[in-house]
């Protein structure tokens, strides 16, 4: 058993994978031959990620606020504090807050054999983040 008192520093969102502001906190990275990450997204109003997709899928359970989640393909859905969002293995999507609201979420993803737990695309158009 280990138990981390003290995570590390919370970091910004790098833009070339977000819009807007955007505050990471790692929560969990074990050492191999776990491949789990687990990360606390905050998300100011507006900001949100890039199209992208994991190569295992990726859980995300709303802690507060109202955000919203679109795949590729679909309409952008609200999401709210309670609810758990799994998004499949290679599933093109994007997520983050609302316009006008923050929100914050739990994001858990399993990471390729290569350590890779993301392939990023372009920038959400604004005819996809509905204002």
């Amino acid at each position: 058993m280990h138990i981390t008192r003290r995570g590390p520093d919370t970091w910004r969102g790098p833009a070339e994978h977000f819009t807007g502001t955007v505050w990471l906190d790692e929560i969990a990275a074990p050492a191999a031959p776990s491949r789990l990450r687990m990360l606390n997204v905050h998300f100011a109003p507006g900001g949100h990620t890039a199209w992208h997709r994991h190569p295992h899928g990726q859980v995300l359970h709303v802690l507060e606020g109202e955000g919203l989640v679109q795949r590729k393909g679909g309409a952008a859905e609200v999401i709210r504090a309670g609810d758990t969002v799994w998004i499949e293995p290679g599933e093109w999507h994007w997520h983050g807050a609302g316009p006008r609201t923050f929100m914050t979420h739990l994001a858990v993803v399993e990471a390729a054999e290569d350590g890779t737990t993301a392939e990023w695309d372009c920038h959400v158009s604004a005819a996809d983040y509905p204002a």
